[in-house]
């Protein structure tokens, strides 16, 4: 289980749990919050919420290496005091910038390729991580994964989930590729939507090491996130788990 700690990442998942209607999906507010422009501040109260549960997970001997993956939101990212507030949020909450990792899609850094390559380029001289979320669904992704400053590709659910069928080999050949290209780059690579044995199977007979979905958990509230980790298989390395916020 030390392993797992020790190199263990996990992403914050944000949910709306209305007091008269229940549980609301991110697939429903999230667009309105994009609308309105309260996704701005919406981002930096998650990326906060965030920054202040991962100190409070790290302050566990058995966690205290453990990585938070956050998503960010365009109009969020193209803030003009974007970096220094993840900067700041971070060093207030006491963490190693490292431990930090802001996930962005290719539709995001593509709205303005020059100024996201100078934003990521900042953060990451102080230590912040990036990932590619939902790689292989746009057009350009490979032309531009050479130049993006990313340490992570995640290979889109969509893939993994019609990669297993007997019809669909195809869309394996690109999950091999992606995997191998990355590595080239010497990017790290997660397998998204992983909710079925076979699929994991498939998975690490290509030396896919990362991986997330169903299969290990469903998203969990922040304060049953220990619980659930314990019971997690070492081996799993980035298992997708609680809303922190």
């Amino acid at each position: 289980m030390d392993q797992f700690y020790s190199v263990g990442n996990t992403e914050a998942l944000i949910r709306w749990k209305h007091p008269e209607k229940g549980m609301i999906s991110p697939a429903d507010f999230i667009p309105l919050a994009e609308r309105s422009g309260l996704i701005i501040p919406l981002g930096n109260w998650v990326l906060e919420a965030s920054c202040r549960q991962l100190a409070i997970w790290q302050k566990e001997t058995s966690l205290h290496a453990f990585t938070l993956s956050i998503n960010v939101s365009a109009n969020q990212f193209y803030q003009q005091d974007f970096t220094e507030i993840v900067l700041h949020t971070i060093q207030k909450n006491g963490l190693p910038p490292h431990c930090i990792k802001l996930e962005l899609t290719e539709s995001l850094v593509l709205e303005d390729i020059d100024e996201a390559i100078h934003k990521m380029k900042v953060l990451r001289g102080a230590g912040v991580r990036f990932s590619m979320d939902d790689f292989g669904t746009g057009y350009s992704s490979l032309s531009y994964l050479s130049l993006l400053p990313f340490d992570e590709v995640k290979i889109d659910q969509a893939f993994i989930r019609r990669a297993v069928m007997v019809d669909h080999e195809r869309d394996w050949a690109i999950v091999e590729a992606i995997l191998q290209i990355a590595k080239r780059l010497e990017m790290g690579v997660v397998a998204e939507g992983v909710e079925t044995e076979m699929q994991l199977s498939r998975l690490q007979s290509i030396a896919c090491e990362f991986y997330q979905g169903y299969f290990f958990s469903k998203p969990v509230p922040a304060e049953e996130f220990l619980e659930v980790v314990m019971g997690t298989r070492p081996t799993v390395l980035s298992n997708r788990l609680p809303d922190t916020a």
